[in-house]
């Protein structure tokens, strides 16, 4: 079947279903002989809304991922995809600046201390209307528009008011942070009216959405009615909807006999070592990589653990190289690393083996069914699907999850050894349990965890939110506009 046109012509008033993000669902790939083509990107976001976005013809408007004018409107993969261009200065300011050194920060309780720029404010505001802008030309009457997370945070109302005729929702893919924490944003008020613009507003865990509730109250003066928040130009709904993976698509892919031959090479690859710790991360102040390198060289030290027999693989995925927040913590990370290695390590054998690069899918599947406990220790996450992946990946029912009570996954992995990764004992404990626990403990804790996951996986969190954003509005196109 031939594609439909990637821009509304005359014969068609536009797109049913948009999806709003910072970046497109492709990566422009360059290769060794010089020419580029575009690449779906990985993750569960456009792995769940792909499908959905087919059979409706949506349209996904975001950056494509480089400073400069944005390339024309095009499809790919049966998405229509609209670029939205930013300057130099636009990522230095809206994207490095206000998204990621103010908002960032601040909403993961201020791990690491936020920045207030004005100019930020400016450009934020800025991109955030240009978005909304292209929404609003885009848009079927009557639409269904999904804006997604922080970035965008002033995009549904200003849509709202170009456009009250559309079915607006937003979701924000990291904690929602509590009052005494959110009010320190000059933007404070501007950032609550527009997630008021919404028709729907979804939180990764309760606690985002009642934070949410209370700061629209105390705010705006809005009255609160079960999940529903009346305010001055209408009605917004505020969920709970915790996102998922495909865990079809992961186990799968777990189960593949390559994977399975691969995790084996791993092992070997290591020295064949009687426990495999694995931690999986963005290189990001926020994900607790210190806290666990630190945990993990104080076992050795104590002999709990074995110098020759366990080994720790710490992937530290690069993000945001330009900050200096980044920069500083890699730097601190590289030193532990070499610092635990230096008194731990024997001739030919690493303790720690430290991976600043990032990987396929295929050999995080790998990753995943080599190692013998996953580490996922965030300070703050709104949600850390690496947790869901490795449970999913472990099909034959063994392996350990080690997680962080403030990761929004514990909320659902309720088997996991659950950790305060502030307690550097109780942290500590917690490795050592799950790096000596049993076959029959192990799956004890994952199959549960393996059976809520696939009750609960990204195409359903697509659907019940979808289905919730088509529910009769509480809007009027007066009071929007």
């Amino acid at each position: 079947m031939a594609p439909e046109p990637s821009t509304p012509t005359a014969g068609r008033a536009g797109y049913d279903l948009l999806v709003l993000a910072n970046r497109l669902p492709v990566d422009r790939i360059t290769s060794s002989t010089g020419d580029s083509r575009w690449q779906r990107s990985p993750g569960g976001l456009v792995t769940a809304l792909h499908p959905i976005m087919q059979q409706h013809a949506g349209a996904w408007i975001g950056w494509h991922g480089q400073p400069g004018p944005a390339p024309d409107p095009f499809t790919h993969d049966g998405i229509h995809l609209h670029p939205v261009g930013l300057s130099e200065q636009d990522v230095d300011r809206y994207y490095e600046g206000q998204s990621n050194a103010t908002i960032w920060p601040l909403y993961h309780d201020a791990v690491e201390q936020p920045v207030f720029d004005r100019d930020w404010r400016h450009s934020y505001r800025a991109v955030n209307e240009r978005f909304a802008v292209a929404a609003a030309r885009l848009a079927a009457p009557g639409a269904l528009v999904w804006v997604h997370d922080y970035h965008l945070q002033l995009v549904p109302g200003m849509l709202r008011g170009l456009r009250p005729d559309l079915r607006i929702g937003f979701f924000l893919h990291i904690p929602f942070p509590p009052a005494e924490l959110f009010c320190q944003l000059p933007l404070r008020d501007e950032i609550i009216r527009g997630l008021l613009g919404a028709d729907l507003v979804g939180f990764q865990h309760p606690h985002g959405t009642r934070n949410f509730q209370r700061l629209a109250r105390e705010l705006v003066g809005a009255k609160l009615t079960g999940d529903e928040i009346e305010h001055g130009a209408g009605i917004t709904t505020a969920a709970t909807f915790p996102i998922s993976i495909d865990v079809a698509t992961q186990q799968r892919l777990a189960d593949d006999p390559q994977v399975q031959a691969r995790a084996v090479e791993i092992r070997r690859e290591l020295g064949d070592p009687s426990t495999l710790i694995l931690g999986v991360d963005r290189l990001d102040y926020t994900k607790g990589i210190e806290h666990r390198l630190t945990a993990f060289g104080e076992l050795l030290t104590e002999g709990r653990l074995e110098p020759a027999n366990t080994v720790m693989v710490q992937v530290a995925v690069p993000s945001r190289q330009r900050i200096d927040h980044y920069q500083a913590l890699r730097e601190r990370v590289e030193r532990m690393v070499s610092r635990i290695n230096g008194v731990h390590a024997g001739i030919g054998r690493l303790c720690v083996h430290y991976l600043h690069q990032s990987y396929d899918r295929a050999e995080l599947a790998a990753l995943y069914a080599a190692a013998d406990v996953m580490a996922v220790t965030p300070l703050r996450d709104g949600m850390n699907l690496v947790a869901k992946e490795y449970v999913a990946a472990r099909t034959d029912g063994t392996g350990a999850l080690v997680l962080s009570e403030f990761a929004g996954a514990a909320a659902e992995l309720r088997q996991a050894w659950t950790v305060n990764p502030h307690d550097l004992d109780g942290l500590k404990n917690a490795i050592v349990a799950a790096a000596y626990a049993d076959r029959d403990e192990q799956a004890g804790r994952m199959l549960p965890m393996r059976a809520h996951l696939r009750r609960h996986d990204v195409n359903r969190w697509a659907a019940d939110f979808l289905s919730r954003l088509e529910q009769p509005a509480g809007w009027t196109c007066a009071a929007a506009a």
